[in-house]
């Protein structure tokens, strides 16, 4: 089995990275490219790179900020926000990314994940689900749909989605732990590998998560001190949970 990973996520709005609770109440936390820089070199496995508004906004991706990001990492690199199309798709990939992220349009054309996974391979398709009393949300989480979230991930599965980006809107930013109970849900119905998000307020809760699913998003925990997040991953394999050693993360 592979070692579950550890994930930063870069939640961009104007050009900066923003951090939350509950999707809002944004606040600036720092410039993409230094925080991705200090990720790919303090111990990350991946980094995710979320255009938050470009949804919302009816907006495209900042390819140019996706570029610049690249081009300082070292580790794999999704990128979502604003993917409507294979062709979405095919300019941030060809702007340095390794999988697109797709939510919103995945769910008003289900199409789309087999279509994007058909050109560049299931491992390069993400479905993010922003999941909240049961049901999925759109729209940056703005948005309640009657797509309960379980039967959803089993159907991206189903569809070529190579992975799937679970996030607990009630619990996201506040640092009180992951939805454990929805993500071993969702874990127990597909047979991709599930990425836990939202909550993380301490090492423990990463290494709760990690029992659970295959790979853990962590945001604020790591944005106040990005230096310390190789002090993270020490933490939680303290705790009981082996990840990739760091010279062997790019091999």
């Amino acid at each position: 089995m592979p070692l579950p990973r550890l994930i930063p996520c870069l939640d961009v709005a104007g050009g900066r990275v923003v951090k939350g609770v509950s999707f809002v109440g944004l606040r600036d936390v720092g410039d993409p490219v230094e925080l991705a820089q200090y990720y790919s070199d303090g111990g990350a496995d991946e980094l995710v790179f979320l255009d938050i508004t470009a949804t919302p906004e009816d907006a495209s991706t900042i390819t140019s900020l996706v570029a610049q990001v690249a081009d300082v990492l070292a580790i794999p690199f999704t990128v979502g926000g604003g993917v409507r199309s294979v062709e979405d798709a095919k300019r941030i990939i060809e702007s340095g990314a390794d999988r697109v992220s797709i939510n919103s349009a995945a769910l008003a054309d289900p199409s789309l994940i087999t279509a994007i996974a058909s050109r560049f391979g299931s491992q390069a398709v993400v479905v993010a689900i922003d999941a909240g009393d049961g049901v999925v949300h759109t729209h940056g989480g703005r948005v309640a749909t009657t797509t309960e979230t379980v039967p959803w991930a089993r159907e991206a599965a189903e569809r070529g989605a190579g992975e799937i980006l679970l996030t607990s809107i009630q619990q996201d930013g506040r640092r009180s732990g992951y939805d454990l109970v929805l993500t071993a849900q969702v874990r127990d119905a597909v047979s991709i590998p599930v990425i836990a998000s939202g909550g993380a307020g301490s090492a423990r809760h990463v290494a709760e998560a990690l029992r659970v699913a295959d790979a853990a998003l962590v945001a604020s925990i790591v944005h106040e001190d990005p230096a310390g997040l190789a002090g993270l991953r020490k933490e939680i394999e303290e705790l009981g949970i082996p990840l990739r050693p760091l010279k062997e993360r790019y091999a």
